[in-house]
């Protein structure tokens, strides 16, 4: 029987949940799929059919306005003025592929650039996040000779046949490769009085001596550093630089993957890993890094990049090109000008603040923890054993997307972690309506568990 996926199948629309749709609903549900195959999946038992967006705000086809908690693809907000006249202009002058000479990609990295860690100096640019993942390991893998990539237990790296090998989110229905090695969530929660960091890091030590008792020969560790699929793993601060310590001394390399705790996020610092203390060998990032246009990047020290970039040579039709670096370059300065960073900092504890105290009134809440506008929310069955409620889990965002018109999703190897990530555009004023909704959703749902 093949596993469904955690981060697919979860929080999604399946045929028997048809027959309650609306008749328009149902007529697009079904041309989808009989158009695109049945490998997309959809949100919700009821989906959403979605028209408009401004800022943290979207609007369905009948005009309801609903409150974005989940997505970091419009990172500084659906449809940023400054976004769109980018684009807009520069759709005016050229786009074309980075074989001709143009300043955007030159202006951008010089600027990008400022923002990591010296020792990371070059960049190369594709257009989605799997693409940057399939690139930095094939990086690894020609820096290090080796083969051997570690990745926690539910991690979500991509698509492409290289990420998807080292992508158990996906599902065993998608196999993984087998020189890939799984390490344990490093779950705070869960393993109590645990120094996390020495416990992460003989983690990685026992795969990589599993790989050398195999022939495989240890690449590298490619890590979310606020492990998001394995339900939002933020803290504490700092525990990941013993297990990068244990990487390089094996002689790999640590590749950050940024998709979605970089681009100042978890307000603590621009990028995730700067919570840590450490500095990569290998960035990648994506989806926040052009607010919706297709853009992602490899950022990397020279030495190492130089290992397959002085061998190989490397194209990507559409990644740099002018337009999309003109959207990454108006998102970048939105951050810095924005001040996003901060305001992600500021919000995002108010917004943890409020939502513990939840705690005080539902029992089924386990635990709340995150680092800026990146939050998890674990619903338990009880609080002494720990048990997730998967069922409470689903039926709360059902009952946000319905009745409150909150649009969030879940994380974690049991879906039983909302994981709460909206635009940076989020302000405080959305605090009342997110909290009050999960408030009384709760408080609704109480009678059925």
């Amino acid at each position: 029987m093949v596993t469904k996926s955690t981060i697919m199948d979860t929080n999604s629309f399946r045929a028997e949940h048809a027959e309650q749709l609306d008749q328009n609903t149902r007529r697009l549900t079904d041309k989808r799929s009989e158009v695109l195959g049945e490998s997309y999946r959809l949100f919700y038992r009821n989906p959403v059919h979605l028209v408009k967006g401004q800022g943290q705000y979207l609007w369905d086809a009948s005009g309801q306005k609903y409150l974005d908690v989940y997505n970091n693809v419009a990172s500084i907000g659906h449809c940023h003025p400054a976004v769109v006249a980018a684009v807009h202009e520069q759709m005016q002058n050229l786009n074309t592929h980075t074989r001709y000479l143009h300043e955007n990609i030159l202006n951008y990295t010089d600027e990008l650039l400022k923002t990591l860690p010296s020792e990371i100096n070059r960049a190369m640019y594709m257009c989605t996040g799997s693409e940057a993942n399939d690139l930095a390991i094939r990086v690894a893998r020609e820096y290090t000779g080796g083969t051997g990539i570690i990745v926690s237990q539910e991690a979500y790296h991509g698509t492409s046949e290289l990420t998807s090998g080292c992508s158990p989110a996906l599902g065993s229905g998608q196999p993984l490769a087998n020189t890939t090695r799984l390490v344990p969530a490093p779950d705070a929660y869960r393993l109590g009085g645990e120094d996390l960091g020495d416990w992460f890091a003989d983690q990685i030590q026992q795969q990589i001596d599993d790989m050398q008792a195999n022939g495989i020969r240890f690449a590298g560790f490619l890590a979310d550093s606020i492990f998001s699929s394995d339900g939002v793993i933020p803290n504490p601060v700092g525990f990941l630089k013993k297990a990068v310590d244990v990487v390089h001394k094996n002689g790999g390399i640590f590749i950050a993957d940024e998709v979605q705790p970089g681009f100042a996020r978890t307000g603590d610092a621009f990028w995730g890993f700067g919570r840590h203390g450490v500095v990569p060998d290998i960035v990648t990032t994506g989806k926040p890094m052009g607010n919706g246009i297709p853009v992602s990047g490899l950022l990397a020290k020279h030495d190492v990049l130089a290992a397959f970039s002085d061998q190989i040579p490397y194209f990507n039709t559409f990644g740099g090109n002018p337009v999309s670096m003109a959207a990454a370059q108006a998102v970048l300065k939105v951050i810095q000008e924005e001040e996003l960073q901060l305001h992600s900092q500021k919000v995002g504890a108010e917004l943890k603040h409020e939502l513990t105290q939840l705690m005080h009134k539902h029992e089924c809440i386990g635990d709340v923890r995150g680092a800026g506008l990146f939050i998890g929310f674990e619903l338990v069955k009880d609080r002494e054993s720990k048990a997730p409620n998967q069922a409470l889990a689903l039926d709360i965002i059902e009952e946000l997307r319905n009745t409150h018109r909150v649009l969030t999703s879940v994380a974690g190897p049991h879906g039983n972690v909302l994981k709460l990530r909206p635009p940076l555009a989020f302000q405080r004023q959305d605090i009342d309506w997110l909290v009050g909704a999960l408030d009384q959703t709760l408080t609704k749902l109480k009678r059925s568990f």
